[in-house]
């Protein structure tokens, strides 16, 4: 697809949650090959989109329940904006079932309520990831596919005191 085409495409909108557990680190996992990636390291925190009608915050105890297995998280911040990404011209028409030219997501920041053992990557019958660990929030940026830099960047200014233990 042309970038002048692409340009016609809205942005989907979408949350993400920074999940933290109690010694400030982050929960990542690695994506399964799909959405135009191929398999690999591809670690990223949870996400994606807001159902019709669907609060943000909703969506995100949604997505986290659905991409981690666990409901046992509180909400303790909310980005103060909306952070944005383009899909790389390669994916245009391709990622994101083709429908979207990238994602303006909502971001929250969730303190951890469990324990390890509740978190099950394989209990959604769409699993989106091969496996998970705990990552300090240095790592994040250098992590994640290139052209989803710019928003871990915002979102990890926006949550990095939150990563003190019991913050």
């Amino acid at each position: 697809m042309s970038p002048a085409l692409a340009d016609t495409l809205p942005y989907r909108p979408c949350v993400g949650v920074m999940l933290l557990n109690k010694q400030g680190k982050v929960w990542i996992g690695n994506r399964l090959a799909g959405e135009g990636l191929p398999a690999g390291n591809h670690w990223q925190m949870p996400q994606g989109g807001i159902d019709k009608g669907e609060l943000p915050e909703h969506a995100a105890f949604r997505e986290l329940q659905e991409e981690t297995g666990t409901h046992k998280a509180k909400i303790i911040a909310e980005a103060r904006e909306w952070f944005r990404y383009d899909l790389p011209p390669e994916l245009i028409g391709k990622g994101l079932k083709g429908k979207f030219r990238g994602q303006e997501q909502k971001w929250f920041a969730m303190r951890f309520t469990g324990v390890d053992s509740d978190i099950d990557i394989m209990a959604h019958e769409e699993q989106e990831f091969s496996e998970w660990r705990w990552a300090d929030i240095d790592e994040l940026v250098d992590l994640i596919v290139p052209f989803k830099r710019p928003v871990y960047e915002q979102v990890v200014a926006e949550f990095r005191a939150l990563t003190l233990a019991g913050a």
